[in-house]
């Protein structure tokens, strides 16, 4: 345990170096500071005159670059926040690169052969020693299978996940300063961001999961030409290692090369689009990582291009309710009805029951009517679905993983999209697919199939049904009858403080007339006078007077 807390102790000191050396303290507000954290800022090297003029989102890019993958793919994580960071800030940490040097190739090759139980050179027909790509978790190699198929072997780094529940323990400490100390640190919400990033990376840390998602990506579009998604060989797929197919494909940012091709790029920006809103909506199973090193492009047929998609470590799906209610906010959002909009939001219970409609409806009004006022291809959806989230969130909106994940992926497609071809109408594609959609949906055939798919499931439970009800009447009358005993034991103490009550009222009086006759010059002689039948006569009254047990 003492040398977990050293070892924490040093990586957070070296955090708060790299920090200083990049002027992040000058962004802190010191005087909200305790006076230890205010001594360590004074007591670390300053060494951070070569990193003047820096800008706080540039401070902060370079910081998370030399702290290492862990806080890299956390930058990159923030920067699709946009919900909660200033634009600047957003902007520098999306420039992050997820690019680490490769780890030993003997490494590799022992990982691979504990894993998978047997040498490499009997596995692979050909192995490649030198690292196609490197990443912060993982590194791939290329590598050819003994029936002749050109694979991939995606390798985690050996130690990986020590290093990352260290750090994450570390980034939850930060986040708690930052939610502490900061001006903004509360609406920022930094230790909801973490615990949102510890859900993702935790996830790429088991190979399975990425190759369970790859398959069912692969058999969705299994007869499209809009994407490909590359066969995963289960027999050769560990924890900590996997083999899938290897593809040839023209990276998405290389446009150089597919206008040399001849490439239809409308066409395929147009098609980026079209995947996107057939995940979300037909299949409700989406890749949620779709940055422009994940994507290439198969531009065999120049005229008719498609996407091949790779790395599905990250994927989303929404609820039933959040997808209706999506589909529906955006169509509202496009013919402007802010009424429909706020009353969604309150009826699929995004916002609070109370929040009253027409202040929500003025306050997207406001957000969205400037959008409008500009020419199309200018209009960000993504940004959109941004704004709308920041403005529901001031109505205690709260937004959910998937949804952030679903803005991070839109906002991606639409960049790629943008890339391809700056004209692209988003709003021409999107809005007849989500109206085709809303129209299946609730389709007499697509009811009826929805039934059929829940008629096993009712038909199970209906012998239960009786019992269930017998069950919760019991329930309910039991609720009934705790509740009367609740009423009946405060009943019960609030008659017992009466009673006190009075008996102390009672007490009083002989008391003070006690007190007022021996108040009186010779009134204890006259005291003593008194006939001793006065005084039981006295306490006779007394006692019939004093409340008893029930009376009320």
């Amino acid at each position: 345990m003492n040398s977990v807390m050293l070892s924490r102790s040093r990586r957070l000191l070296r955090i708060l170096r790299i920090a200083r050396r990049y002027r992040l303290h000058e962004f802190i507000d010191k005087s909200t500071l305790p006076p230890l954290p205010r001594l360590l800022l004074k007591l670390l090297p300053r060494r951070s005159a070569n990193k003047a003029g820096l800008d706080r989102g540039q401070s902060l890019r370079l910081t998370l670059e030399e702290l290492g993958p862990v806080f890299i793919k956390f930058g990159q994580l923030l920067s699709t926040r946009r919900d909660l960071l200033p634009p600047d800030i957003a902007d520098e940490l999306a420039k992050l690169q997820d690019k680490v040097p490769p780890f030993d190739e003997s490494q590799a090759r022992t990982i691979i052969e504990t894993a998978l139980g047997a040498p490499v050179t009997s596995l692979f027909a050909h192995f490649d020693t030198l690292p196609m790509a490197s990443a912060s978790v993982a590194q791939v190699h290329g590598a050819t299978l003994h029936g002749g198929e050109a694979v991939v072997v995606k390798v985690l780094r050996p130690g990986i996940e020590a290093v990352i529940r260290q750090d994450l323990a570390l980034l939850y400490t930060l986040a708690r300063l930052v939610r502490r100390y900061l001006p903004d640190g509360r609406r920022l919400r930094p230790v909801e961001v973490v615990a949102d990033y510890e859900l993702v990376i935790i996830d790429e840390l088991d190979l399975r999961r990425e190759a369970a998602n790859a398959c069912q990506l692969r058999r969705n579009f299994e007869d499209s030409t809009l994407v490909y998604v590359p066969q995963i060989y289960w027999d050769f797929t560990r924890r900590n290692v996997m083999v899938s197919e290897r593809i040839a494909g023209i990276p998405v940012t290389d446009l150089e090369t597919l206008q040399a091709r001849g490439t239809d790029l409308k066409l395929l920006a147009e098609r980026g689009v079209e995947i996107f809103f057939t995940q979300v909506f037909r299949d409700n199973f989406f890749h949620a990582d779709m940055h422009p090193g994940n994507i290439f492009v198969d531009a065999t047929d120049p005229a008719n291009p498609g996407y091949m998609a790779v790395d599905c470590a990250i994927v989303g799906s929404l609820s039933d309710a959040d997808q209706y209610y999506l589909a529906r906010n955006l169509l509202a959002v496009f013919r402007r009805d802010y009424r429909e909009v706020a009353q969604l939001h309150v009826e699929c219970g995004w916002v609070p029951p109370e929040t009253r409609v027409q202040d929500f409806e003025s306050a997207m009004r406001a957000v969205c009517e400037p959008v409008f006022e500009r020419p199309i291809s200018d209009i960000s959806f993504g940004q959109l679905l941004i704004y709308l989230f920041s403005t529901a969130r001031r109505f205690d909106m709260e937004v959910q993983p998937a949804l952030v994940l679903l803005q991070k992926t839109l906002l991606n497609i639409e960049g790629l999209g943008r890339q391809l071809y700056p004209q692209l109408n988003l709003w021409d594609t999107a809005q007849p697919f989500l109206e085709h959609w809303i129209r299946d949906r609730y389709s007499p055939q697509a009811v009826l199939g929805r039934m059929q798919r829940q008629l096993p499931s009712w038909l199970e439970q209906l012998p239960t049904l009786p019992d269930m009800i017998l069950n919760n009447l019991q329930q309910s009358g039991n609720t009934s009858a705790r509740q009367v005993r609740e009423l009946e034991l405060r009943t019960s103490q609030l008659e017992r403080r009466q009673q006190c009550s009075r008996r102390r009222q009672l007490l009083a009086i002989p008391v003070g007339l006690l007190a007022l006759v021996l108040a009186v010059p010779g009134g204890s002689a006259h005291l003593a006078t008194v006939p001793a039948s006065s005084w039981g006569l006295a306490a006779l009254a007394l006692l019939l007077l004093w409340p008893r047990s029930g009376q009320q």
